[in-house]
Order: C-alpha cells, then structure tokens, then sequence
C-alpha cells in the first residue's frame, strides 16, 4: 500500500520536474524580452541633453539681416527667385485648368488628374535630387535642374493635346523637385539655425507674394491674349526668366555641411575632405528609424490627400458656383492669400522665438495651426457669399502656409547633416506620391461623380485632422532625435582631433555607439569597439546577444539606428554593401555562403565576376580559392548542394577569400562542424593571419576562440560586457559560464 502511494507520489514528482523546469526557462525568457522592452521603452522617451545642449536652443539672438550677411545674400536672393518661379507655375496650373480642359476638350476629372499628378512627379526626381545634393557641389544641380524647368515649361505652352501637356508636366515636376531637395539642403548649410525659420517664411512670404499676384497675372494674360488659347502666354513668357535666374545659379557658393550644426555644439567647424558616397537605401532606412520624422512624414502625406488637389478644385467650384472667368477666378485666389503674405513673416520670428527656447513646442505649434483646417474648408465651401467664401479662404491658407514654412527647418534639424538632401527627398516622395497622386486619383473619381464641391470636404476633413494629430505625436520625440545628432557630432570630433593628433594608430575598423532594432525590440545597444590591422577579434556571447546584427551592420547589410562605422577612419555609415565590399569589407554568413543548385565551379565563377574584365586578374583570383582547398578544385563539377556542412563552409570561405578582403567578418565559423572539419578551416585562418588579415570571427566555442585570436568582445543582451585579451576571457568564470555552460555566472 505504501509503494502504491510511494509510487504515484514519486511518479507525480518526476512529472513536475520537467514542466517546472520548462515554466522557470519559459519565465526567464519573457522576463528577459520584458526587460528589454522596457529599456527600449525608456530610451524611446529618454532625452539624452538637456534642452539648452540642443543645437539652436539657449543661441543668442539673430536679426534676419544679421543671419543672412553670415552666410551670405546671393545664396538666399537667387533661390528666392525660383522658388517664386515654381510658385508662379503652380498658380498658372491652377487658374488656368478650365480654359486648358476646354482646350483639349476633356473633363474635369482628367485636368484635376493631370494638374496633381505633375505635382507627384516630384517622387521621381526627388530622389536623384536629393542624392545629387549629399554628394556634389548643389549650384550646378540647381543651375541645370532650372534650365530644364524653364524648357519644359516652354513645351506646356506649345502642347497640341492633352497628352503632351502630361508628358510637359512630367518634366516639369522632376526638374522643380530641386527646390524642396537641393535648395533646402543648400540654405541649411548656408545659414545659421536660429534664422531658418525666418529665412523659410521669408521663402514663402516672397513665394506666397509672387503666387498671390501670379493668379491675377497670368489670367490676365489669358484675357489680353484672348481667346479660348489664351493660356498657352503665361507659359510661354514665363520660360524666359526662369533660364536667366538658372544661369545664375551656377556660381552660387558651396558651403561646409552641416557648419552651423558643428559651430553650435562642438565651437568648430570641422569638414571632411573625402566623404564616403551616400547609399539610398542606407540614408533611407537611417531616416526611417527618426522618430519625428517618421511622423512628420505619414502626416504631411495624408494632408496631401486635399491639399495638392485643392487649388484646382476650388478653381473649377468658382466657375461652377460662382461663374467666375479665368481673371475672377484669379483676383479670388490673389486676395486669398494676401493673408500669409502679411502674417508669414511674424510666423517665421515667432517660430525661431520658441524654437530657441525649446524645439519640443515649436513643432506642436505646426500641428495646432493645421488641426483647425479640418473644419475650415467645409465651412468655406458652404457659404453662401463669394466675399464670405474668399475670408474663410483667406484663413486657411494663412494656416496651412504658416505651418509649411516651418517643415524644413524642423526636418534640417533632425536629420544628420550628410543625410538633408535624401531626408528631404523621403519627405517630398511620401507627400507627393502619396498624398498628390492618391489624392488626385480619388479626386478624379469623385469630382466626375459628385462636383468639386463633395470631393474637397470627403478628403479635408479626415486628411488634415489626422496630419495635425500626427505633427503633434512627433512633437514628443524631436527633442531627443535633436540629442542624437548632438551625440553623433561630438563623437565626429572627438575621433577627428585623436586622427589629427596620432593619425599613425587610426584602426583599420572602428564601430562607435552602435544602437539596432528589429521593429520594436532593440537588441544593440551603444555598442562599439576597434580592430586593428592584422588583429583577429573574436566576437563572443549569449544567443541572441546581437552578435550576428553587429556584423551585418558592419558588411553594411542593414543600418543602424545610431552610431558610426569607420573604416581606416573613414565614416561609411550611409555607404552600401556592394560599395563595402570594394573597400575591403567581406562577410561570411554562417550557412547561406553558397549557391547548392549549382556546380562548385559554378559559384567560384559568380565569386569572380567583378574581375571579369581583367583576364589576368581573374585567372589569379580564381587560382587562389582553388588553392586554399585543393579538394574542392577536383570536384568542381559536383553541387554544392551535394557537398558537406563543412566543404559548404569551405566553398564559402573560398569565394569570399578570393576578393582579398581588407577586413573579414565570418559568421559562425565552427557551428555544427565535425573537429577535424575545424582543424582544416582553423589551419586556413591560422595561414590568413601569419598574412596578416584582419578579421572578425563570431564563434560560439571558447576554445576555437582562444586558439585563433588575439582579443575577445563578450556580447551580452546587446551589450559590450568585456573588451579585452583572449586568453583574459577565459579567467572571467561569470561570462564563460553564461555562454558555455547556460548559467547565471552567479
């Protein structure tokens, strides 16, 4: 009867063992994932400085003048101009879109869709604009950009049918997407931060003024010219000034990137001579995880639901409702925006005022003028009264012009100087692409269908509520964006002065204040370390410890959030995988190094095919992998796919080697390998560092670890826990045990 009862009991015990072994693992797993959601949590709300650290805040005081004698007139007169031209060209679009409709006798709904989509034409030239603006000098992209804006608008003036005025407005909205990109770029550079804002309301004041007169200048030229192609002038003459001002530009200055930035926080400017080439897709995804700009951005573009299709929908309501000829309807749109004209400039003092004291509440600001919008624009569309019409009107666009004036010197800001141009163009594609095109598509669907009164309210309402809500979420997080990109200058000059002072010690790589997430979970945190020419660094630590991301960030394979990667103490931060891999950088991803559907001979040959063009130098590079492991050479015809787990790792470390890798990161070098497969690839590493190779090895033994390199990082949570000599790790009983043994260390 005991062992009956023993035996159950004992049984019941043995059972519980493994489910509470299972709960206490399943515990400290989500307990850990907790941890770092909180710390990610915290950081996401943390500001770094104080505000008074933040560039422009706590500055002395600017006058407008002052400002712009620091960076000089011309810059700031020439840009002014054509903008004032693009604002010019717009406004033709706008009053003139029932006489051009009637012209080539199509409806509403094509010329709102023509007039908006040359808007979103903007996203295929804001790109190479804006990558063209963080390369090279930008004068001469502003100066050819312009001549080709002025030829196309030439051809708006000449098109025979509606579908050659498309094609004109395609070039014109690739070429005056520089205005938003380059101009911008240039201005923030040029000019001190504590007058941008003054400077962008001016922009717009002066833009705003030539727009305010342009409606009533250009119907007038429809009128004198007469006729139902009376339009077809406006272009035409506006072409000529525009060509001149171009030729103008050419011999604008080029300032030092980001110099006002540098003066502000560090009290020097420092410039860097040779700066590594941009990548799109890096300068994109290093964009895309700035917080307030990615805010800025998904509000900006659901505002552009109505806004980019309002000026010709309100044009064709007043023909409709009030009866108004293309000269009324001009003198309507002139007196609408006397308002921003008068009050932009006040805006702009304002804006630089609060910005000063604190950038949080500048950008809410931005967001309170927008958020009334939404109310706005269905009260004007319901009045009763032209005059009564015209003063909503009036208000509107003095809120919605406030709060656009602001938008680039809050962008300049948040975006690290090498990035302004792509930051901008990111900006501008989401805007226009999104916000122009999709709204002018609803709007062709629906204007055709319901009138243009209907069609401006279902899209104002909901688009401007939810971009005011969104300017103000993004209030919230700028002043900590502003304190990293503080932290990223003090750190360009901290490794500036220690290259100028010893530049014989500068290390072959260099990763500094690393911080990666995947989504929402941050699994780098300010992670950095050096290696020095013929140094191997074994990168050791806990699974999941971020040991793999830390090298795809370095291979350029992903971006980091924060944080700079040098090599040869050159910053290449924003430049691509391929272009890494022409500077030396190679990784070598643990299992996925090779192609199994084809020959071994077959993935040694696509290794080789950047020097294809060199015979001689192919030969040689392709003789060199089948040197390091002969017995591969006498199976070129066999499949990858067919070979072992370790002659694949062979085969991989064969194609990477052949490119003669300056620095090589391998990934995983042991894992799931028999010892003696170990051995024969450890002799190979052995061979590369009496070469004097750098490297640097994820591995998960300590002993393989200890037997190939010099020194050891010990990654844990993300996080460096121990920087130092191999063979010290191996003392350090708490980390040993952590990764090896599956322990607390405790």
């Amino acid at each position: 009867m005991a062992d009956r009862e023993g035996g159950p009991t004992g049984g019941n015990r043995d059972q519980d063992a493994p489910s509470t072994s299972l709960a206490a693992a399943a515990s400290t797993v989500l307990n850990e994932e907790a941890d770092r959601l909180d710390e990610r949590s915290r950081l996401n709300e943390e500001v770094l400085l104080d505000t008074a650290s933040l560039p422009g805040v706590g500055a002395e005081e600017l006058t407008l003048r002052e400002g712009l004698a620091k960076g000089g007139i011309a810059t700031f007169l020439v840009l002014l101009v054509l903008n004032s031209f693009d604002e010019l060209e717009v406004a033709a679009l706008s009053v003139l879109a029932p006489d051009i409709r009637d012209t080539f006798g199509i409806s509403d709904g094509a010329i709102v869709f023509i007039s908006s989509a040359s808007a979103s034409f903007f996203v295929l030239g804001a790109m190479p604009m804006g990558w063209l603006a963080d390369r090279v000098r930008r004068a001469p992209v502003i100066g050819i950009a312009s001549l080709i804006f002025g030829f196309f608008v030439f051809m708006s003036g000449l098109a025979v049918n509606a579908f050659m005025l498309f094609w004109s407005r395609f070039g014109v909205g690739i070429a005056k997407s520089n205005t938003i990109t380059v101009h911008t770029s240039l201005i923030a550079d040029t000019y001190p931060i504590g007058v941008r804002g003054r400077i962008g309301a001016t922009n717009t004041m002066i833009g705003r003024a030539v727009g305010v007169a342009s409606p009533a200048l250009v119907g007038g030229i429809a009128t004198l010219a007469g006729g139902v192609e009376g339009w077809r002038w406006a272009y035409l003459l506006l072409s000529v000034p525009v060509a001149l001002f171009a030729l103008m530009s050419f011999r604008l200055p080029e300032p030092v990137r980001g110099q006002w930035e540098k003066q502000d926080v560090l009290g020097e400017v420092i410039d860097d001579p040779d700066p590594a080439p941009v990548s799109v897709e890096a300068a994109f995804e290093r964009l895309w995880r700035i917080r307030t700009m990615k805010t800025v951005i998904v509000g900006f573009a659901a505002m552009g639901f109505a806004l980019f299709t309002g000026p010709v929908l309100r044009n064709l309501f007043l023909e409709e409702h009030f009866e108004l000829d293309s000269f009324g309807r001009g003198v309507v749109e002139t007196i609408s925006g006397l308002g921003i004209v008068v009050a932009v400039p006040f805006v702009g003092r304002k804006f630089d005022k609060i910005y000063r004291e604190d950038p949080k509440r500048a950008l809410a600001t931005l967001g309170f003028l927008l958020i009334p919008v939404a109310v706005l624009i269905p009260v004007q569309y319901f009045m009763p009264k032209l005059w009564m019409f015209v003063a909503v009107g009036t208000i509107v666009n003095l809120l919605t012009g406030s709060a656009f004036a602001m938008v680039s010197p809050i962008i300049q800001g948040i975006v690290p100087y090498r990035l302004r141009g792509l930051g901008t163009a990111l900006l501008t594609m989401y805007i226009f692409f999104v916000g122009a095109t999709g709204g002018g598509l609803l709007s062709a669907m629906l204007s055709n269908a319901y009138g243009p009164r209907p069609t401006i309210v279902l899209l104002a309402v909901p688009s401007m509520l939810i971009g005011g809500l969104m300017i103000l979420n993004g209030a919230r997080f700028i002043n900590n964006d502003l304190s990293l990109v503080v932290g990223e200058l003090r750190e360009e000059q901290q490794e500036h002065h220690r290259q100028a002072a010893d530049p014989e010690s500068i290390p072959v790589l260099q990763v500094n204040d690393i911080d990666f997430s995947y989504g929402n979970v941050q699994v780098l945190f300010d992670v950095g370390f050096e290696v020095r020419k013929g140094e191997v660094l074994a990168l050791l630590g806990t699974n999941g410890a971020g040991k793999s991301t830390i090298l795809k960030v370095i291979a350029g394979l992903t971006t980091a959030e924060r944080g700079v990667v040098r090599l040869n103490g050159r910053a290449i931060s924003y430049v691509s995988a391929e272009k890494r891999n022409g500077m030396g950088i190679h990784l070598l991803a643990g299992g996925a190094g090779v192609f199994p559907d084809m020959s071994i001979e077959d993935n040694v040959a696509i290794a080789a095919m950047p020097y294809r063009s060199d015979s001689i130098e192919h030969e040689a590079r392709v003789a060199r992998a089948w040197g390091l492991f002969p017995e591969l050479e006498g199976r070129r015809k066999a499949l990858a796919g067919n070979l072992s787990g370790g002659e694949q790792q062979k085969l991989a470390l064969a194609m990477t080697l052949l490119h003669d890798p300056e620095v090589l990161l391998i990934d995983e070098l042991s894992l799931g390998l028999a010892p003696t497969v170990v051995q024969n690839l450890l002799a190979v590493i052995d061979e590369l560092k009496a070469q004097g190779m750098t490297m640097i090895i994820v591995e998960q033994s300590l002993n393989v670890a200890l037997s190939i390199a010099d020194r050891a990082i010990f990654l844990e949570k993300g996080r460096v826990r121990f920087s130092g000599a191999a063979a010290e790790l191996a003392g350090r009983d708490d980390l040993a045990r952590a990764v090896f043994l599956g322990t607390d260390g405790g």
